[in-house]
């Protein structure tokens, strides 16, 4: 009997060390193998040398082209069960392909988090306006967004907070859409007593992808606005910025006297992170799960996070540290965790409450393979309950399908 098929469509090469998306993606294809699906990984990008080897670990890859009907074949002859879209710019460009070559597959779309809500509070930001409904609804981005999300099967949603915009702001219906958030193994006690103890743990610590907008958003805060008044009551302690693809605007920061050290990339993470007294995450916008911040507890280290940064994260459960949008009281809240024992331990203790509590990854596989398995057993009547989704389908299918032609076209007479 022939295993069963999953085609994801990446639209970067998986780079676990790299982004908080890197893991994510490397968490749902160890989801996939174990359960003994047969994986295949595509992806019109370049990789890069941080790309992961999927290979070894029994995936097969691919590169596939923009507007190509090598695509068309590819897919004919793969006839995947389930075709995963890594972003919805993804499905965009192949998902009216999918439609019309493998019309039974499933179709997910991997959200990673709400582009539009991250792209509206940069706008709102930029333009020093409030974040609003009205801004998020009338976003190009929004529509293009939603519309993914519509002609999908299935959409899985990163936070509880986006949940209720998708629900209550555009209407979605629930039976397309999943909570699905990071999949972690339960932090033991075994595990929590490798962890470096607090008199051993010395400065504090910034991880992020810089081609990440709201992390060179924060980078820049921690140094103008936040580092100096930390420093005043530590003279001693230093902040060290890593992270992939730093790009020189944060590179200039560096600035040894003053103990703000930018480090670049480090493959791994888990390592500075748990030699770390403190995470600090000034996040001014975003969206989603910030990878760093669950890396923070999944190493023991206690953070101080804004309001964005924290959003959809913990329930109603205690933080891993402190949360405060005024930069004042931040870096007031940034010593006292820093020297202040007990409150560092409680804070620790709360990361694991979080963690265990939430991102169970035994738990949350288990709730998405019965959720595909109930879609796959009445994929017809599914997709008939979802008629907006249809309706954009068939629309999309006719003018993506004849849109990419022509840039095909286009493509052979230039060449």
């Amino acid at each position: 009997m022939r295993q069963q098929q999953v085609l994801i469509i990446g639209s970067v090469w998986v780079e676990p060390n790299s982004s908080a998306a890197g893991k994510r993606m490397l968490q749902l294809i160890t989801q996939f193998l174990e359960r003994g699906y047969e994986v295949t990984f595509v992806s019109a990008a370049q990789k890069s040398e941080k790309a992961v080897d999927l290979i070894s670990m029994g995936v097969h890859e691919s590169f596939i082209e923009l507007n190509n009907i090598s695509f068309d074949h590819f897919i004919k002859k793969l006839q995947p069960q389930i075709v995963l879209f890594d972003r919805f710019i993804m499905e965009e460009q192949f998902g009216w392909r999918v439609a019309e070559y493998c019309p039974k597959a499933i179709r997910i779309l991997d959200t990673e988090d709400l582009h539009c809500l991250r792209k509206t509070r940069e706008i709102c930001l930029k333009n020093n306006i409030d974040f609003s409904q009205e801004e998020l609804l009338k976003q190009d981005i929004s529509k293009r967004e939603i519309a993914a999300i519509l002609r999908c099967d299935l959409s899985l949603i990163i936070s509880v907070f986006e949940i209720e915009i998708l629900k209550k702001i555009f209407k979605i219906e629930e039976s397309i859409l999943m909570y699905l958030p990071f999949l972690f193994d339960e932090i033991d006690i075994h595990q929590q007593q490798k962890w470096k103890y607090f008199e051993k743990r010395e400065h504090f610590i910034f991880i992020g992808n810089f081609m990440h907008k709201p992390n060179v958003d924060a980078v820049r805060s921690l140094k103008n606005e936040i580092w100096s008044k930390i420093r005043k009551g530590l003279p001693k302690a230093e902040i060290h910025v890593y992270g992939a693809y730093m790009n020189q605007q944060i590179e200039q920061l560096h600035n040894e006297k003053e103990g703000f050290i930018i480090k670049g990339f480090v493959e791994d993470a888990a390592q500075v992170v748990g030699n770390a007294k403190v995470v600090l995450a000034p996040l001014s916008f975003g969206a989603g799960i910030k990878g760093k911040l669950t890396e923070a507890m999944l190493c023991g280290t206690p953070s101080i996070t804004t309001s964005i940064g924290a959003e959809g994260m913990y329930d109603e459960f205690p933080w891993n540290g402190f949360i405060e949008d005024n930069f004042a009281d931040f870096a007031i809240k940034a010593k006292e965790l820093y020297l202040n024992k007990p409150i560092w331990k409680q804070a620790q203790l709360n990361g694991v409450t979080i963690i265990n509590s939430i991102y169970n990854k035994e738990k949350n596989g288990k709730l998405l393979f019965n959720k595909i398995h109930q879609i796959e057993q009445n994929i017809e009547k599914h997709r008939v309950s979802n008629f907006l989704g249809s309706l954009l389908q068939y629309k999309t299918l006719q003018a993506s399908k004849y849109m990419s032609k022509w840039i095909e076209q286009k493509n052979r007479l230039i060449h």
